[in-house]
């Protein structure tokens, strides 16, 4: 007897997953519980830190070959190596307009809300023994030692230290010596498309616990700090969030309207991911989701293996706005009064301190230490005002960033030439659509995973 079996384009398309069964749904759930149980039972809540640990260490297990793959294959693919340089340099320009521009917005709404004029703190009463350690991090954190830092001990070592610029590194001169081999190199590129669809198979396993982590992580955070530890510091965060959901839906919003697509229905399609990032403070945790969605999107796969790794160090734009809105804050507190020039060196120190900063808990922090350090005319000790509330400041951050280089992403495409523009309205309407798959389409195995 002949079994036949049909076709993928044959095969009927799966049945839409129930809303309970939706990774967004239990993940939002899993917050709301975190934040119950760290509200009613602080102890217990503060106990469940290794379980939201646990998830970001298993999703940084697969981020290291997630972008050599994603990076490699795709500039390989691409065989044009003057296009790579054009791509990376597009990628940059935006970074720092928008960069800049975070900075300057920070800095505006700091002047015109002054969120710390009237607290009349004495910086030599605060206790600054919490932040040493933040402070001597900053200290390590140098121009030279930072350039130098890109270029790891070995080719291996990139992969198993986590420093995703060392893993950029690497990635970009292999694909690049990839594609200059010629049809010799094919046999290798097949290869390691291949092992990409494994791991992007690995990825939406891992994501699969994204629940249980956000679970963890929110209960510790409420646990440890209190929501009450908001209120006395209500109006910093209060105007941090205010702007950057300014910054999202207006500056971006502009963007993604000029590019022609809603920053709303962006937001929307990535909703998954981005309760993730506010379940775990961190948007490292939902990097290959990113990768993947992107290219699901319409975003060619060299373009999302360039854009959004550079973009998770050098497109900062919710760390910017905290660095600018903090540093303020802080001089405003303890009543030294900043020039416009004071200010504006202030800026041009923040633009550099914050290149290279990861997106994971505390990168702000300490660049904020490293800004505040270079800049003597406001007092360090200061940070010990908003060390309490840094940790819910730091959800805010990690989503801004998130956000602005999914945007990044789709208008470096565009510019390109090269955005499958009609994949991209059916991905932001909610519509499944499948990429014919392919050895250089990963994201075609994983669809469903993160929706």
């Amino acid at each position: 007897m002949t079994i036949s079996i049909p076709a993928a384009s044959e095969q009927p398309p799966a049945a839409p997953k129930r809303w309970y069964a939706q990774l967004y749904f239990q993940v939002l759930l899993a917050i709301v519980a975190g934040v119950l149980l760290g509200h009613f039972a602080p102890q217990t809540g503060e106990a469940m830190k290794p379980i939201g640990d646990a998830f970001i260490k298993a999703v940084k297990m697969v981020i290291a070959p997630v972008i050599f793959l994603t990076i490699v294959t795709g500039i390989a693919g691409m065989r044009d190596l003057a296009s790579v340089g054009r791509v990376a340099g597009k990628a940059f320009a935006y970074f720092l307009f928008f960069s800049t521009l975070a900075l300057i917005i920070g800095m505006i709404v700091a002047n015109v809300v002054r969120p710390g004029a009237g607290l009349n703190i004495d910086p030599a009463s605060l206790d600054t023994s919490k932040i040493s350690e933040y402070a001597e991090k900053a200290h390590e954190t140098t121009l030279t030692g930072f350039l130098t830092g890109i270029i790891p001990d070995t080719f291996l070592s990139a992969m198993t230290q986590g420093n995703i610029l060392q893993v950029l590194f690497i990635s970009i001169l292999f694909g690049i010596a990839l594609a200059l081999i010629g049809d010799r190199g094919t046999k290798v590129l097949d290869l390691l498309n291949d092992v990409s669809i494994a791991f992007f198979k690995l990825v939406g396993i891992v994501m699969r616990a994204a629940p249980i982590g956000a679970f963890g992580a929110m209960a510790f955070t409420i646990g440890k700090y209190g929501v009450g530890t908001l209120a006395n510091l209500a109006t910093l965060v209060g105007t941090f969030y205010a702007t950057s959901l300014l910054f999202v839906l207006v500056v971006l919003g502009l963007v993604a309207k000029l590019t022609g697509f809603s920053i709303i229905k962006l937001i929307l399609y990535l909703k998954a991911e981005l309760l993730l990032v506010l379940g775990t403070s961190s948007s490292e945790s939902a990097l290959p989701s990113l990768i993947e969605k992107m290219e699901r999107a319409g975003c060619p796969k060299s373009i999302v293996g360039l854009v959004v790794p550079t973009g998770y160090s050098f497109n900062l734009d919710g760390t910017n706005i905290y660095m600018t809105l903090a540093a303020l804050f802080i001089a405003q507190a303890c009543n030294v009064d900043l020039t416009l020039g004071q200010q504006l060196l202030l800026l041009s120190v923040a633009m550099l301190s914050s290149k290279g900063a990861a997106g994971v808990t505390g990168a702000g922090f300490i660049t904020l230490a490293a800004t505040l350090s270079i800049v003597p005319s406001v007092p360090v000790a200061g940070m010990a005002l908003i060390l309490g509330v840094d940790r819910f400041m730091s959800e805010c951050r990690s989503l801004t960033n998130f956000i602005g280089n999914a945007v990044a992403t789709v208008v470096v495409s565009k510019w390109e030439g090269k955005l499958d523009v009609e994949q991209l309205n059916a991905a932001l309407s909610g519509k499944t659509t499948v990429a014919s798959p392919g050895p250089t389409s990963p994201a075609a195995v994983t669809l469903g995973v993160a929706n």
